[in-house]
Formats: C-alpha cells, sequence, structure tokens
C-alpha cells in the first residue's frame, strides 16, 4: 500500500517557516535569538527538514557497511564493563569482586593493575570462564607490557581456550603517559610493536588503547576529544607501520576509550561521527579488510560530570549518559559508581552502576534496534557539523608533524584550556548547570569529617611508575564542580556557619521569586539559610532578622521598592549584619552613594562573588 497520509494538507516551504519566525520575532535578531553557538566551533539551527540531509552522503549507508555510520555490527549489542581496582584491593579481593560481578550481569571485568606483580596473573583470573568473558587490564605500566601479556596467555592455554575465542584488551598507550604526565619513553613504540607481534595469533585481543576520556577530563570540547583522540590513533598507526607492521594489523589492536559527557544528542552524534572518520583514516593506509576499518569503542561515564555534594545526583547522570552511548552503537560501557570522585566504590554503588545497563537493556530494550538516531534531521546534522569540527582538528595537527610534535609544543593544552576556561567561567556564572554544586543544592547537606580536601582540589594522579624527565607539560584532570566544592566545604569545615536572612516585603510575587533565588544563591556555599513569606513591614523583618542573630539581611522585593525601603533596612540594621539587595535596580548608583554596596542577581559570578561575602565572614579558603 503506497498511500500517503496528510495529501489533504499542502507542504509548507522553508521560506515560509522563516517568514513566520521572523514575524514573531518582531525584529528582533534571529541567530542571536534562535541559533546556538556551541563551543565545538559550529552552530545549531533552531529547527532542521528533510533537504538538510541532501548532502550528507553516509545517511543513506546500513548497519556494517562502510563507513560504519550506523554501526560496525548487525545488532546493537554491547558488553557491560565493571572496573576492579587490583592494586589497591589487592589481588584475590578484586577476583572476588569480579566473579560477583559477573553473577550480577556483567559480562566484561576490567582490572586496574598499575603495579600488581606478573605472578598474580593467575589469582586475579580465578574461576574466570576467558572464553565467555571480555578481559580488561587498566593502567598497564609499559615497561611490564610484554610480561603483562605472556602472564595472562599463559592462563588462556592453561584453560584450554581456542585463539580466535580469547576476547581482552591491554591498555598500553606510550601516549596517554605523555598526555597525563609529560613523559614519554624512548622505546615505547618499539615494545608496543613487540605486544602486538605477541599476539598476532590471538584475533580479539587489543593491546593499544587510545584515551580520550583524558581530554574531556581535562574540560575538553566533545569536538576536540573526538579529533585528538583521532590524532593519538593515526600517530600509533604511523609509528608501528614504520616499525614493520602492517597497517591492517595495528588498527586491528586499537581500542578508542571515550568519555560520555552529559550533552544527549551531541554524544549520540559524537560516537556515530568517530565510526566513519576513523573507517576512513584507516582506509588511507591502504586498509580495505573491513574488520580493521571498524573502530572499537569502550564509552565510560563522565567523571568531570561527577559531584561530591548531592552525590545521588550523579546516578542520574549516569544512566543519561549511558543512555546516549548505547543508542549510538558502542561496543562496551562502563557506569561510574556514584560515589567514584571521593570512595572506592563499594557493593551498593557497584550494584547500582551495572543494573543502571541492565535495565537499559533488559526493561528499556535499547540494545533491541540498530542506531535508532538514524534519519533524525537533528542529529544526522549533528553528527556532520561534529566530523568536520572535528576533522578540521585532526587535519590541523597532522599537518604540523602528528599528535606527538603538537604537544610537546603545548598546542594541544592550549586549545584545551582556552576552552576549559570558557566552561568554567560558564559553571562560575551559572550559565552552565551543575545540579547540586552552582544549582539547587540541598541546603542541609553537610561534608563528611572523613573527606579529605584534596578530593576538591585540582590534581591528576600518575599513570605509572616509569620515571623520565617531562618534555611537556600535560593535562590537567580535574572535575568541573571542584571549585564549587571547596568552597563549600570551606564554610562546613570552618567554626562557624554564616545565616543568611530573607527579608521580604512589598510585592508578593517579586518578593518569594527573589527569596529563592537568594536562598538558593547563599546555600551554595553552605550558608545557612532562613526564608520567610512576608512581612507587613520592613520595621517588623529588621526585628526578626535581629531576633535570629543573622550575618547576613537580603533585601527581597520589587526594584521600586528598594530606593525608600533599603537605606531604612541599612539604618536599622546597622553594623549588627551585612546587608545585600536582591536584584540590579535602576536605583542602584543611588543605593551606592548611600553606602549600600552588596548586590547579587542573575548576572553575578556566584564562585566569586560567594567567596568574596566567606572571606566577609571571617571563613577562609581551603
Amino acid at each position: 500500500m503506497s498511500q500517503k497520509i496528510f495529501t489533504e494538507f499542502p507542504s509548507v516551504s522553508t521560506e515560509k517557516w522563516e517568514e513566520v519566525i521572523n514575524a514573531d520575532l518582531k525584529g528582533a535578531d534571529y541567530d542571536k535569538k534562535l541559533v546556538w553557538k556551541t563551543q565545538e566551533g559550529f552552530s545549531v539551527r533552531p529547527y532542521y527538514r528533510a533537504e538538510d540531509l541532501e548532502d550528507i552522503k553516509f545517511a543513506n549507508t546500513l548497519p556494517g557497511e562502510f563507513p560504519f555510520i550506523r554501526g560496525t555490527k548487525k545488532c546493537n549489542c554491547w558488553r557491560i564493563r565493571q572496573n576492579y581496582h587490583a592494586y589497591t584491593l589487592g589481588c584475590e579481593e578484586a577476583n572476588r569482586q569480579a566473579v560477583d560481578g559477573l553473577k550480577k550481569g556483567v559480562d566484561s571485568v576490567g582490572f586496574c593493575i598499575k603495579n600488581v606483580a606478573e605472578d598474580q596473573m593467575p589469582v586475579l583470573l580465578k574461576d574466570i570462564c576467558l572464553k565467555s568473558v571480555d578481559v580488561n587490564f587498566i593502567h598497564c605500566c609499559p615497561g611490564k607490557s610484554r610480561g603483562m601479556i605472556d602472564a595472562f596467555l599463559k592462563v588462556v592455554a592453561e584453560q584450554g581456550i581456542a585463539k580466535d575465542e580469547v576476547r581482552a584488551c591491554f591498555d598500553f598507550s606510550p601516549l596517554r603517559n605523555l598526555t597525563k604526565k609529560g613523559h614519554f619513553c624512548d622505546d615505547a613504540f618499539d615494545k608496543l610493536a613487540d605486544c602486538v607481534k605477541a599476539v598476532a595469533e590471538y584475533p580479539h585481543i587489543r593491546v593499544i588503547d587510545v584515551p580520550a576520556y583524558l581530554f574531556h577530563e581535562a574540560g575538553s570540547s566533545i569536538s576536540q576529544e573526538l579529533g585528538y583522540a583521532l590524532t593519538v590513533g593515526s600517530e600509533y598507526l604511523s609509528a608501528l607501520t614504520d616499525r614493520g607492521l602492517s597497517a591492517e594489523e595495528v588498527a586491528k589492536r586499537i581500542r578508542f576509550t571515550f568519555a560520555i559527557s552529559g550533552n544527549y544528542f551531541f554524544e549520540i552524534a559524537k560516537f556515530r561521527a568517530a565510526r566513519v572518520l576513523w573507517a576512513n583514516i584507516v582506509k588511507s593506509y591502504s586498509v580495505e579488510c573491513s574488520c580493521a576499518q571498524k573502530i572499537k569503542i569502550h564509552a565510560v561515564t563522565s567523571s568531570w560530570n561527577q559531584t561530591v555534594y548531592d552525590s545521588y545526583v550523579n546516578m542520574l547522570r549516569g544512566t543519561t549518559e549511558a543512555m546516549s552511548a548505547a543508542l549510538a552503537g558502542v561496543d562496551s560501557i562502563e557506569v561510574l559508581p556514584f560515589d567514584h570522585a571521593y570512595a572506592e566504590a563499594g557493593e551498593f554503588s557497584n550494584r547500582i552502576a551495572r543494573n543502571t545497563q541492565s535495565i537499559l537493556k533488559e526493561e528499556a530494550h535499547f540494545d533491541k534496534v540498530i542506531d535508532p538516531a538514524a534519519g533524525s534531521y537533528y542529529i544526522e546534522n549533528l553528527t556532520k557539523s561534529i566530523s568536520c569540527s572535528a576533522w578540521h582538528i585532526f587535519k590541523a595537527v597532522e599537518d604540523k608533524g602528528g599528535y606527538v610534535v603538537v604537544f610537546k609544543a603545548g598546542e594541544v593544552q592550549a586549545a584545551i584550556n582556552a576552552v576549559a576556561e570558557k566552561r568554567n567561567q560558564a559553571i562560575a556564572k551559572r550559565r552552565e548547570t551543575i545540579l547540586g554544586s552552582n544549582q539547587y543544592p540541598n541546603f542541609l547537606e553537610k561534608a563528611s569529617e572523613d573527606l579529605p580536601a584534596e578530593i576538591v582540589k585540582d590534581g591528576s594522579s600518575a599513570c605509572c611508575s616509569c620515571e623520565q624527565d617531562k618534555i611537556a607539560e600535560p593535562l590537567k584532570s580535574y572535575r568541573a564542580a571542584q571549585s564549587f566544592e571547596a568552597m563549600r566545604l570551606a564554610t562546613d569545615r570552618s567554626d562557624k556557619q554564616p545565616q543568611a536572612f530573607m527579608l521580604t516585603f512589598g510585592n508578593l510575587a517579586m518578593c518569594r521569586a527573589r527569596a529563592q533565588f537568594s536562598c538558593n544563591f547563599f546555600a551554595i556555599a553552605g550558608f545557612k539559610v532562613v526564608d520567610n513569606n512576608r512581612f507587613e513591614t520592613i520595621e517588623e523583618g529588621v526585628k526578626a532578622a535581629l531576633a535570629a542573630n543573622a550575618d547576613i539581611v537580603v533585601a527581597c522585593s520589587a526594584d521600586d521598592e528598594y530606593a525608600e525601603a533599603v537605606p531604612q533596612i541599612a539604618a536599622a540594621v546597622g553594623d549588627k549584619a551585612l546587608v545585600i539587595v536582591a536584584g540590579d535596580p535602576e536605583c542602584r548608583p543611588e543605593l551606592e552613594a548611600k553606602g549600600i554596596t552588596n548586590f547579587i542577581n542573575v548576572r553575578c559570578n556566584v564562585l566569586e562573588t560567594l567567596k568574596e561575602y566567606q572571606s566577609k565572614m571571617g571563613i577562609k579558603e581551603l
């Protein structure tokens, strides 16, 4: 049956839509009002139509077909990954937790081994059937690379598993060491080539990791994460083919580990774009094997987005992040435990993390449809835009000699730091929201006495024991909420909790709106807030504020009430409390002339403003 529905309705051209939109704007600037300028370096229009797909060449391919925009597989299956820290838990406990996880939904285990001895491999893998479980070794020290592989292959042989049935990944990555620590071993690529040769007979063992997540953890844009990750992957292809390996063999040994940010649709587009771009990069090395052209992607939920305060919200962040990666068709996903930022994962946090993915599979059926975003005007255009933006970054790095050259020159760091600073400013001014940290905090929460202050300070940990001279300044990993958390922790660790009292008067709607804004504002710094419905008179409000021993009195009303009322409040309060005006009224110069200089409003740099008030309250920075 070919009958079309809605044929009785005439089609509406783009020109007609634009006419109506411009009429509704009443002369306002179209681009400023409706076009989104992204940090990825491109603009997003307010709507898209079928005609916007006409020049997207890859949009009409099928799953499993080059350039793999719709997926490298003809299904949307992915593995549920969970990591266990063998170097802190010990190998026996890490193994116990891994075996327990396998019984409860995990089918891909990761062991963070860092300085674990090679002879502990049998302990790590005890009771794990390598024929059915995907095993990953994380934070692998380059100096122990070949030894760890040999130890693993010995266990494989003891289990009697066919070489084409074992699936594993070692995240050897000399360029991770360069990116995270600024170190680079002269013989690193030689050791990596030796690792590739060691697994030549094992088609499903990968020994090279591209740590794209490091760019994300430093505050990069999505386009930067993808673009720089591709340059790292290309560097491995180039370096190892120079050492006699074929590009096909090298490509089959590489896995990319991406972070998943909270930008839901952009993340779906990022993973789709990654498949297209990597396939074309590999093909440019004259590789015709489709298996080698297919990118292998492991996705991990964002540590940059996680918070220490109101940490249960991290469960929700992890859920939406995992959703975008699942819909995008990645190969495996790791949902970080909600307390990852400040604690060693326990049974509860691990259970919630793995069950998040189990729900997406078993109850939400995300694994039943391949690339559900296909054909979406918006996402197809996002995929194209991110592809172009990331490809521009990739080409710029390649033209200058590759990742190592550009990173040593500090250009990667400078570009990412510039974006990170813009994001930091957006967070400080609440143009970018971090729930529970810079907006809508839990008013009653106090940090645990056991929480180390270092958790909320900038810094990154070492990734291996390799001691080399720094040849470049490393990227600095941090979390978006850290500055706000450090500020609030300073209040929690001080010997007093300042009290902000809402002196509400006049216009009911305005005084309530501004009281709610102000309560939220001061609670971000851990101040105690006292809200009030509305006082009948200013005198009544001042009396209540002084009776409550308020440190801060916030005048909350309509702008036209402030010129007369605020000086009265200031005179009545005197030096017993700090008077602050909620809003940015036209009478501000008049009030400032009378010595009233404290104002809070939506245009404030919330972080710096609250630090100033902390200082006035005698609270020192950590």
